[in-house]
């Protein structure tokens, strides 16, 4: 499965660390060192052609010189020094012991930051996009030092303030759910960009983690900002990946219009800026309710609706229209194709339409027929696919209503019985024949 999250986002562009201006911590040229064996070593060390060798060199230099007054600018060259061997953890520990004596190196705090909010991102761990955001919040307040020429600080500030944006929206979304100021932070970041800086790295990504802030259910969503940069990032990312986004554009516009109608124009509007004209707009469709009923008018027969608008009509319906629909589903059996949110050796939880995957939530909780072994369970993000076979099944037992919440939209979690994992050759053998898809509304 290619999850599209954080992590792999990278992939959208081919970008770095950071590419940064040097900044000096000290000038050592300016600094007496009085101890000639001390002098000789600093000269061996920092002289050192070989990155690897050189690092080693001042290691030892501040393991026989703890306190030497060369010690902040041993470690400012310690940082670029791991930067060039690739070694992120030894970068981010010399950083971090060049913060002790320098508490305001913007540099230890940028590369810090930049490699906090990476593990952080890759992992999902809160305490680390925490500390990654709090020192990019430091990063944003930082003197700029008396040995570094204005030229040198404005260079190193437009690319490192940024990033320091980024890490806090980072920290606001995945951390602590806060998505409207996740949209504030990333927002701010990309008025740092020029248009063309952003429609690659990590303008384009953000772009992409802004388009998914603003369409997460809740107090914060805004469909109409959420379809702008969707359809820019549609507009600017390489082929591999516009076909991960198309879908996700595609239902938010339909969800907040109605339908298709107008999405080439929005498309090629977004070509042109980072931000949408504020003559953008978008005409609001019917509500839901209205949407789902017309949408079960105009289907002679519910069951060739796709399964995420089957789950639509039951959470979003009036209690008539979802009624309709549940008595003919009842005690039948069905495919669910989706992503794993969570399980165990009797029972799969799984997101189904595009909300649910996008929370992160289960809509559809399946009990199974008999307890996997430890070794079948399926991980958390695996995805379940419908063709050539079904992969995961089920039969309708139960469903209920889920009220919004503050960071949740209203939905159904549908409870299936005698759960089923179709075995790899079940699936060779017996293809299952495909089901006719509709958008869901």
């Amino acid at each position: 499965m290619k999850k599209f999250v954080f992590a792999s986002l990278v992939a959208l562009a081919s970008i770095s660390l950071v590419s940064t201006p040097m900044l000096r911590a000290q000038d050592s040229n300016q600094i007496t060192i009085k101890d000639p064996a001390e002098y000789n070593a600093y000269q061996m060390a920092i002289t050192q052609s070989d990155p690897k060798a050189k690092a080693a060199a001042l290691e030892s230099f501040l393991t026989t010189y703890p306190q030497s007054v060369v010690k902040s600018a041993v470690l400012d060259n310690l940082v670029d020094t791991y930067q060039q061997t690739g070694d992120q953890d030894k970068q981010l520990n010399a950083a971090t012991r060049l913060l002790q004596v320098d508490p305001n190196s913007l540099k230890a705090i940028l590369y810090s930051v930049i490699i906090k909010k990476q593990q952080g991102g890759k992992t999902g761990d809160a305490q680390t996009l925490d500390d990654a955001a709090a020192l990019a919040q430091k990063g944003l307040t930082a003197p700029k030092p008396a040995a570094t020429s204005d030229d040198d600080w404005k260079k190193l500030t437009h690319a490192a303030f940024p990033i320091f944006h980024s890490a806090i929206a980072l920290d606001y979304a995945v951390s602590k759910k806060d998505y409207k100021n996740a949209q504030d932070e990333y927002v701010a970041e990309l008025k740092l960009y020029s248009d063309d800086e952003s429609k690659s790295g990590a303008g384009l990504i953000d772009s992409l983690q802004l388009a998914q802030a603003y369409a997460q259910p809740g107090a914060a969503v805004n469909l109409v900002q959420a379809v702008w940069f969707f359809a820019r990032v549609w507009d600017l990312a390489p082929a591999a990946y516009k076909a991960q986004i198309e879908p996700k554009l595609e239902y938010y516009y339909k969800k907040y219009h109605g339908s298709l109608d107008g999405l080439d124009a929005i498309k090629t509007q977004a070509q042109a800026s980072t931000f949408p004209p504020g003559t953008l707009a978008i005409t609001a469709a019917k509500s839901p309710a209205e949407q789902i009923h017309d949408l079960i008018a105009a289907t002679p027969d519910l069951n060739t609706l796709a399964l995420a608008d089957k789950e639509t009509v039951l959470g979003l319906g009036s209690k008539e229209d979802a009624d309709k629909l549940w008595a003919l589903l009842k005690d039948k059996e069905t495919q669910v194709p989706g992503i794993v949110i969570s399980a165990t050796a009797s029972q799969i939880k799984v997101a189904v339409t595009q909300d649910a995957k996008d929370a992160k939530v289960a809509d559809f909780v399946v009990n199974l027929k008999k307890p996997l072994e430890e070794k079948d369970i399926p991980q958390p993000g695996f995805e379940f696919k419908t063709q050539p076979a079904a992969e995961l099944v089920g039969t309708y037992d139960s469903y209920t209503q889920v009220p919004a919440t503050a960071t949740t939209a209203q939905a159904a979690e549908i409870v299936l019985r005698d759960g089923q994992m179709i075995p790899e050759e079940k699936k060779k053998a017996a293809p299952h024949k495909p089901v006719a898809h509709r958008p869901a509304h």
